[in-house]
């Protein structure tokens, strides 16, 4: 059994600890708001989030940092991407020297294009920072429906010594080294389900969310690549897998959020209706500023960039990325 310690009690955040209690850890639950730990120590169900899923009676609920960070084997970061490196800068005082700590958020900082990873680590150096990612919906995995993951690490003890400690019945999980290419396929996959929902939105079929999806997978790698990832994590768990559940899942806050702008929502509006953190519309313009960064061409982001903050509209990014110019579908391939 381990002390665990999960820092963020939205949706994924709970959804975790029934998860890691339910394996039989010793489990904190951490919220920035004493509110909300009063009313999830009450009722025992997170009714925002997950309304009707219970919180086992196990689980322990603070809102005192400290006492969430001391003496844990575990901490599971899962704050929204825009709160991590804050919540980070909070947390540093409070970490022993090698103390593990697995990311959950998915996104790319703006302005310093880090990955969530390398901030903690930035703000947390004493740390061991790794990652957890792939199709995982927390209205799914709360009640207990058969998920796989992929945990990424710096060494394989430490990727395994977490399989084991997130490893269950109904939650299945891989392990990998390319914590590059987990994170940079969790960010941009959100980005390419804006696009996918909006599609949805301005009622085409599924010809269109079929070539979203194959295309985005390919600007994913192409950049992902550039910057030192195996293409290969693109074609798993972390990139295509995750990529299809977003594109595709009701759960989906991204694809809503793009539904919502196909009917004709603006950014705002769609964020204020799905009253949930959007993290594809934080990762775009890191997405599109590493693409100019590393010379890679991802025609998709690049509209969707311009149809979140350049005032385009839905139909015209449709049209523009059909009618680009023609293109060979493998570069490598030989006649």
């Amino acid at each position: 059994m381990a002390k665990v310690s999960v820092v963020g009690a939205g949706s994924w955040g709970t959804a975790l600890a029934m998860l890691l209690c339910n394996n039989g850890h010793d489990t904190m639950l951490w919220s920035h708001r004493e509110e909300q730990a009063e009313e999830l120590r009450t009722a025992r169900e997170n009714k925002a989030k997950l309304p009707g899923v219970k919180i086992p009676e196990e689980i322990h609920v603070t809102s005192d940092l400290s006492e969430a960070l001391i003496d844990k084997d575990v901490i599971v970061m899962a704050v929204p991407s825009v709160a991590v490196r804050t919540t980070a800068k909070k947390m540093s005082s409070h970490i022993r020297y090698g103390q593990v700590i697995v990311n959950v958020a998915k996104g790319i900082e703006e302005g310093s294009l880090m990955t969530l990873t390398d901030m903690i680590e930035e703000e947390i150096p004493n740390c061991q920072a790794c990652v957890l990612s792939g199709p995982s919906h927390a209205e799914e995995v709360s009640r207990g429906l058969p998920t796989t993951c992929v945990v990424g690490a710096k060494t394989r003890a430490l990727a395994e010594y977490l399989q084991n400690i997130f490893m269950s019945s109904v939650f299945r999980v891989y392990i990998s080294p390319d914590i590059l290419g987990i994170e940079l396929g969790a960010a941009l996959k959100n980005v390419i389900a804006l696009a996918a929902g909006t599609a949805d939105g301005l009622g085409y079929g599924d010809n269109t969310k079929a070539a979203l999806i194959t295309r985005g997978i390919t600007e994913m790698e192409r950049l992902g690549v550039a910057m030192g990832a195996k293409a290969e994590t693109f074609y798993g768990l972390s990139g295509i897998g995750d990529l299809i559940v977003t594109c595709a899942s009701v759960h989906s806050r991204n694809r809503k959020a793009g539904f919502l702008m196909g009917q004709g929502r603006t950014m705002e509006e769609a964020m204020k209706e799905v009253n949930m953190v959007v993290e594809g519309v934080y990762s775009a313009k890191a997405g599109m500023e590493l693409a100019k960064k590393y010379h890679v061409e991802m025609p998709i982001i690049e509209q969707v960039n311009e149809v979140l903050f350049e005032g385009k509209t839905p139909a015209d990014a449709v049209k523009e990325l059909m009618v680009r110019d023609k293109k060979i579908e493998n570069w490598d391939f030989e006649w």
